[in-house]
């Protein structure tokens, strides 16, 4: 057998796909980037791993695992590209997915709408069935009409059931006996049961889960069948894991039984990438800045560690109002992402401003400068007129930009709002800037924080050339970029724990609870997880167990998610557990209700195993303090501080040694990204390759 020597990381985005291949031994690593082919990415992968390997010398059965972080669930969801899906539910709950909270999200704007349900009514069906919240069965359902229901459905073109009665979260006996009649009489159907996917209390946050889980199962499972298939012919012979949207990840049947667990795969994997350069650089306070091809993405980083969101909302009617998107009741790192990257298209509105995305032109045809076809304007058109990239080194050379195209794009917007060219192009790099320091000091406010004592880590294809920008609008005072920043995302999946989280729902007073029925649910949950570490080869032994609990005053529809200490549990904690959630609380909202009881909703139970440690290779320093010998040359570039275009040196990234002290204005390429640094700025480059950018 050939000896494991390498692990290959992929991250599928919207509109590239990045490659990382670690030499374990040394810690050195090669990376890659291609065009996502949107309607095959299956091939995009194999393709660019292969080409990678092969420029390395490494082969596919060299490698122990492969990890790989996907957009194809979120993009699945927006865009309703998902499968033809019915929801068979308890009679009399057929519109609880339009119903939902009966809140009103903008309680201003009488003319707001809700997310379109992803099941429309007339694929809705309900059956007589009733289960009561303590968990007995006072009417079970009626397996014949049960099938005779889905006969119909199937007729009319259905390739998914998502199955959601009331209570089946204390209770999952009548939605699995549903299951294994449908699923024997319609093998073919592919079926979520809301007891598997989130048994959670609440009504319309678990049928809507369970929905989306459902909606995307078959895509999942044909493009997974399909990369492992193209990776077998090709010699690999480990397991296929995939980011998940907590931050770790789990094998690909996993994956396949789950698939609305992977809605943020892409972006866990790149707030994991910074949680590991902080602790890499012991920085403990970190705004991350993941801006890509199609959207940005900012999670806070404190004392090390990632925040975990319970849900999240996805495909919103307005980006930035909570209570317009479907909601989606899975753990997940606790981030922002808008629709702000280097294929946002600008336009105008009705008052002629500018505008910048959520639109973007993706990958096909992409931006003008592209060459597909694209005509609109977009970031990558406005940076590459200010003189940022330079369109022979895109990709390092082996994609040129079509500066005039792109040129073209930017006039035709120019004209529409009577302004020059070159102050467009200004624009929507300052307004993209703006939108995205908008939502990053929101996303840090609402937790309490201040983004001035923060260090901000900037990455992906686009983000070290606007950070330094993004930075100065926050009042951050350092942007620490990674070497190969175009791919950092990938580092996130090298560096993620195998690991899945189970919930059970038991609510009540926190002073009430039956702490025997709570072990038992631990216990059932700690079967669960050993039986996904053995599905998925692993040795149930080594893994570690987080146990957690949802808590909230009473009164609040909102949780905080308090982790349980280790010891057993019992009456005698009850003062220790409310305890930690008030400085929870006082910390996150400043105030303490000591005088309101303490309520639970949910117990979980994070099974985890942790990856081998990353180790990347550190540099001495250079002999020469002056980065000279990386001077590629000088070009003019735009910079409002300075009144317009200045002369501006452009440096080698490669070339760059620990030690290196650079003054802005200044530009520095690497084949998958390029840093801006403005004329008040000043960078370094550390020993591990990050360029440390003081903002002046």
């Amino acid at each position: 057998m050939e000896e494991n020597t390498h692990t290959l990381s992929i991250d599928i985005g919207g509109t590239f796909t990045d490659f990382t291949l670690l030499d374990l031994a040394s810690g050195q690593f090669t990376i890659h980037k291609l065009l996502t082919n949107t309607l095959e990415p299956d091939k995009t992968l194999i393709e660019g791993a292969t080409e990678l390997l092969a420029r390395s010398g490494v082969g596919f059965s060299n490698l122990s695992v492969i990890i790989h972080s996907t957009t194809l669930v979120t993009n699945a969801i927006i865009e309703r590209k998902g499968s033809r899906t019915a929801l068979l539910t308890t009679l009399g709950f057929r519109d609880v997915l339009e119903m939902g909270r009966e809140q009103i999200y903008h309680m201003y704007d009488l003319q707001a709408r809700p997310a379109e349900p992803i099941v429309p009514r007339y694929l809705r069906r309900e059956i007589k069935e009733r289960t009561t919240r303590d968990g007995t069965v006072l009417h079970a359902p009626d397996l014949e009409e049960a099938t005779g229901i889905v006969e119909d459905l199937v007729a009319d073109g259905v390739e998914s059931l998502a199955v959601s009665l009331l209570h089946s979260y204390r209770n999952p006996e009548s939605e699995q006996a549903l299951k294994s009649a449908i699923a024997s009489r319609f093998p073919t159907l592919s079926i979520s049961i809301s007891s598997d996917v989130a048994p959670v209390i609440n009504e319309f946050e678990r049928t809507s889960t369970t929905v989306a889980d459902c909606y995307v199962k078959p895509a999942v499972s044909r493009y997974l069948t399909q990369v492992e298939g193209h990776l077998s012919e090709a010699g690999y012979q480990g397991k296929l894991l995939v980011m998940h949207s907590a931050g770790g990840v789990m094998d690909s049947e996993k994956a396949r039984q789950h698939p609305v667990r992977l809605i943020e795969s892409g972006p866990a994997a790149g707030a994991l990438a910074a949680r590991f350069y902080g602790s890499l650089l012991d920085q403990n306070a970190l705004i991350s800045l993941d801006m890509g091809g199609t959207t940005a993405k900012t999670c806070v980083i404190d004392g090390g560690g990632l925040s975990l969101s319970n849900s999240i909302e996805v495909a919103r009617v307005h980006r930035f109002l909570k209570g317009s998107g479907l909601p989606i009741v899975i753990p997940v790192v606790d981030l922002v992402e808008i629709g702000a990257g280097g294929g946002s298209i600008a336009w105008t509105d009705q008052m002629r401003l500018l505008k910048v995305g959520p639109r973007s032109a993706g990958a096909d045809p992409g931006p003008a400068c592209y060459g597909k076809g694209g005509e609109e304007p977009t970031v990558t058109d406005s940076d590459l007129a200010l003189g940022y990239l330079d369109p022979d080194y895109f990709l390092g050379g082996r994609m040129k930009l079509d500066r005039k195209a792109g040129l073209r794009a930017i006039a035709t917007l120019a004209d529409a709002v009577g302004m020059e060219d070159h102050q467009v192009a200004a624009g929507i790099h300052e307004v993209v800037n703006e939108n995205m320091a908008a939502s990053a000091r929101i996303h840090i406010i609402e937790r309490n924080k201040d983004p001035r004592n923060y260090s901000m880590i900037a990455f992906g294809g686009a983000g070290p050339s606007h950070a330094c920008g993004v930075a100065r609008i926050l009042g951050v005072k350092k942007v620490i970029v990674p070497l190969a920043a175009g791919v950092t995302s990938t580092v996130g999946c090298l560096a993620a724990p195998i690991s899945f989280e189970e919930v059970r729902s038991l609510p009540g007073l926190l002073e009430d609870t039956d702490w025997a029925a709570v072990d038992r649910l631990f216990s059932e949950m700690e079967d669960s997880g050993a039986a996904m570490l053995r599905e998925a080869g692993l040795p149930p032994e080594s893994m570690e167990l987080v146990r957690s609990a949802d808590l909230r005053l009473v009164g609040q529809i909102h949780e905080l998610n308090v982790t349980l200490p280790d010891w057993p549990l019992s009456g005698a904690n009850v003062s220790h557990l409310e305890d930690r959630f008030h400085e929870l609380y006082q910390s996150l909202y400043s105030r303490k209700n000591l005088n309101i009881p303490v309520q639970v909703q949910n117990w979980r139970l994070l099974v985890r195993i942790p990856q081998r440690e990353v180790k990347l290779q550190e540099q001495s320093p250079a002999a020469d303090a002056d980065p000279k010998i990386a001077l590629k040359g000088r070009r003019k570039a735009y910079f409002k501080e300075s009144g317009g275009f200045v002369d501006c040196a452009v440096y080698d990234r490669y070339r760059l040694r620990a030690g290196h002290h650079i003054e802005g204005p200044a530009i520095i390429e690497e084949r998958e990204s390029t840093a801006v640094i403005g004329p008040n700025d000043a960078a370094e480059v550390d020993s591990f390759s990050n360029l440390v950018i003081d903002i002046g």
